[in-house]
């Protein structure tokens, strides 16, 4: 009977195409949608993942994400560092600063101030030059994302200069970092030169990062850290969190692509329910056939679910393909941030059984009444 459910599938080769558009359409939207979300989303967290090291960062108690800067007085991190359970802790400066550039325009920057000695939170993939090259006087680093913004079309070169705050900075690296919800180029820095080319204020330190001692769990080393110096401390995955929370929370993004997403599944419900219906109405007459020659409902049940479930999976396959395709076409020109973890896949494959069933659910009372004496109807 399945055999047979399947030549009556295909066998209106236009009406079985308009079928699989309509879940085919739905499911790209879908996971395309959702993949662009979870981009964003990486983008607003990129920062904290790409400090490698401290389990721990400290903040004043009202931050509530990584980009919301409340300044710390220097003094605390002698504060966290007598906290019993520390293994070591350094200051961590994140801002936004602006650059005069050699040829006199200006650019906005994230400047981040690692520690001076041990150079903690330093980026990873140094392409030219060396981390240890930031001890030289005026030395700076700076994502190639960022240099190639400010110089497109430039060769990568050491040793260029540009100004912020009136003081001089010398490209002496260029690395990979992770892009940024701002995309703005990143500039790394010791910590001492980063509050010369910052604004000048009363406070500075934006974090402290930390790292739990040996036989301690970095959790119980952040409730000892806010018991005894009454600011936040937070492990690096629970930093994630409040952050992704944030942005859920305070900001439109959700809906926006909830949104578009919802759209997509009810357009699709909605081309592929008539079209399936239309298909319905066509065969009529051999569901009848089959009710004369003695086929129960429940066998006529599972051809149309069989019939709508091949649809999915057809749909779902080619659909969750072309958004790969876009993701990767995207990233080869690195204008658009694009993530399709498996929850997205699972997500819309989800959507697409609703969206089947859905539009099955449309045919299956027209089949389960008909009169098998249709056949013999002129």
């Amino acid at each position: 009977m399945l055999w047979i459910a399947w030549k009556m599938l295909i066998g209106n080769r236009a009406k079985y195409l308009g079928i699989v558009f309509g879940v085919v359409f739905a499911a790209l939207l879908i996971a395309q949608q959702a993949s662009i979300f979870c981009g964003l989303m990486l983008l607003t967290i990129s920062q904290i993942r790409d400090v490698q090291g401290p389990d721990i960062w400290v903040m004043d108690r009202n931050v509530q994400y990584v980009d919301d800067i409340k300044p710390l007085a220097d003094t605390e991190l002698f504060r966290v560092k007598g906290v019993p359970g520390v293994e070591w802790a350094v200051r961590f400066y994140k801002g936004i600063v602006r650059a005069r550039l050699e040829e006199g325009s200006y650019e906005q920057m994230i400047l981040l101030g690692i520690d001076d000695d041990t150079l903690v939170g330093a980026p990873e993939g140094v392409l030219l030059g060396s981390v240890a090259d930031l001890r030289k006087p005026d030395a700076v680093i700076i994502d190639k994302v960022g240099y190639q913004k400010i110089w497109p079309g430039e060769p990568l070169r050491l040793g260029r200069v540009f100004e912020m705050n009136d003081r001089r900075a010398v490209i002496v690296g260029i690395a990979t970092a992770s892009k940024t919800f701002q995309s703005f180029p990143i500039v790394y820095t010791r910590y001492s030169q980063a509050v010369l080319f910052a604004p000048r204020e009363r406070k500075v330190l934006s974090f402290v990062l930390a790292e739990a001692a040996p036989g301690e769990t970095a959790a119980a080393v952040c409730r000892r850290i806010e018991e005894q110096t009454g600011l936040q401390a937070l492990t690096q995955r629970q930093f994630v969190w409040k952050t992704l929370r944030h942005y859920l929370a305070k900001t439109g993004i959700p809906i926006n692509f909830g949104i578009t997403v919802l759209l997509g599944f009810l357009v699709g419900t909605a081309i592929a329910g008539q079209t399936f219906y239309l298909f319905t109405v066509e065969n009529i007459r051999q569901f009848g056939a089959l009710k004369a020659m003695g086929t129960g409902n429940w066998t006529i049940l599972g051809m149309v679910l069989f019939q709508a479930l091949q649809v999915g999976i057809v749909g779902y396959g080619v659909g969750v393909g072309f958004a790969a395709l876009f993701g990767l076409a995207t990233k080869s020109f690195g204008r658009l941030s694009f993530f399709m973890p498996w929850q997205v896949l699972a997500i819309t494959g989800v959507a697409v059984l609703l969206i089947v069933l859905l539009a099955s659910l449309l045919s299956i009372r027209k089949v389960l009444v008909v009169d098998p004496a249709i056949v013999f109807r002129g």
